[in-house]
């Protein structure tokens, strides 16, 4: 979907063009999608990241604008469609509207943007409690946080956010993580795991909590690694007041150090242990280290049809519905394209369908009884 500039209009950010336009995705999805709709908004989502953010802050927004529902009974839960509507005969069979910049698209993309930058933090306290992720052992979770920056989670991990006006903070529990941080220095993003801390502005790097060490692996930007003089930081991770840490050891793309825990410091009796040692790593050794992330489908609400016709495509294991009325079911997470079988394990365990396997290549989904 293109938002041309029409003559004599101002031109739009980008990222209120990316907001307007992620607002009039989301309102022709609430008044359902083709599958050539489908297809197309889920390519605008994957074309760049800022795209598939701003869907997600307009969601969370909206989802915290719910309560004055009770103040206006009326309203809807997602934009008056009508307001982004473009004239009848722009419409074409199987493809979304193209919404000019006129005054109106204008304004609704400077509230949308707005809205995403400021609205969602009046709604919140100052200080907001932690937010908990977590993955089986297999698992894998991609969360995009309220301000665009996206956190990966590998099998085994735990992770808790905490979110402030001023700062942005992890706390890896256990497993890996690789975070893809949204540029804002007024708002430093800091990682803690295992006693060490990791600060970054706007960069994407790995973080790996071992029993005894902690592996920082840049693969895009700079980021700083320090870490704290006691335990501190364990106690009181990442407080407004900062613990006192070692000097600074930066970091830049293509870059790994790995640092013991303040666990096995403490328990080795290593007063002060020497700088990190920082290592160049090849290409290939991070598409190794990062094999865990690999290409993913994603749905949100998703009709299984279109689901099972995505995984059909990329396997010999087909999938086929016995039951049509299955089509329209929406289906959402994330699932590795190759993984027919972990997919077909989680429809099971709703309750709703069964799977039966008439040979090793065919699986077939009817409704369970």
């Amino acid at each position: 979907m293109k938002l041309p500039a029409g003559p004599g209009s101002p031109r739009p950010s980008d990222d209120e063009s990316i907001a307007a336009t992620a607002a009039a995705w989301l309102a022709q999805r609430d008044d359902t999608l083709t599958p050539p709709e489908a297809e197309a908004f889920a390519r605008w989502c994957a074309a760049d990241p800022r795209h598939e953010a701003a869907v997600a802050r307009l969601e969370n927004t909206w989802a915290a604008l719910q309560p004055l529902r009770d103040f206006r009974p009326a309203a809807a839960r997602h934009p008056d469609r009508d307001l982004l509507a473009a004239p009848a005969d722009a419409r074409t069979r199987g493809q979304l509207i193209a919404f000019p910049i006129g005054a109106r698209a204008l304004a609704f993309a400077a509230a949308a943007a707005l809205m995403l930058a400021v609205g969602w933090w009046t709604l919140r306290p100052a200080s907001s409690a932690d937010v908990h992720y977590a993955t089986t052992a297999g698992g894998y979770e991609r969360i995009m946080l309220a301000d665009g920056s996206v956190l990966e989670l590998n099998g085994g991990t735990a992770a808790a956010v905490t979110y402030t006006p001023t700062a942005r903070r992890v706390r890896l529990e256990r497993g890996e993580a690789h975070f893809t941080v949204a540029k804002n220095p007024a708002r430093p993003f800091w990682v803690e795991a295992g006693g060490v801390a990791v600060r970054a502005v706007g960069t994407a790097f790995n973080v790996r909590l071992g029993a005894r060490d902690v592996e920082v692996l840049v693969t895009e930007g700079k980021v700083s690694v320090s870490k704290a003089a006691g335990p501190a930081l364990i106690a009181a991770p990442l407080a407004a007041a900062e613990p006192r840490r070692s000097p600074d050891t930066f970091l830049t793309a293509n870059e790994r150090t790995i640092i013991p825990t303040l666990r096995a410091t403490t328990s080795t009796l290593l007063v002060s242990p020497p700088a990190p040692r920082v290592e160049h790593v090849a290409p290939e050794v991070i598409r190794d280290a990062l094999a865990w992330q690999g290409p993913r489908l994603v749905f949100v609400d998703t009709p299984l049809a279109e689901v099972v016709a995505q995984f059909n495509r990329r396997n010999t294991l087909q999938l086929f519905l016995a039951d049509p009325a299955l089509a329209t079911l929406p289906v959402g997470g994330s699932f590795r394209p190759e993984n027919v079988e972990a997919f077909v394990r989680l429809l099971e365990s709703g309750g709703d369908i069964a799977v039966e396997r008439t040979d090793p290549f065919h699986l077939v989904l009817r409704r369970a009884k």
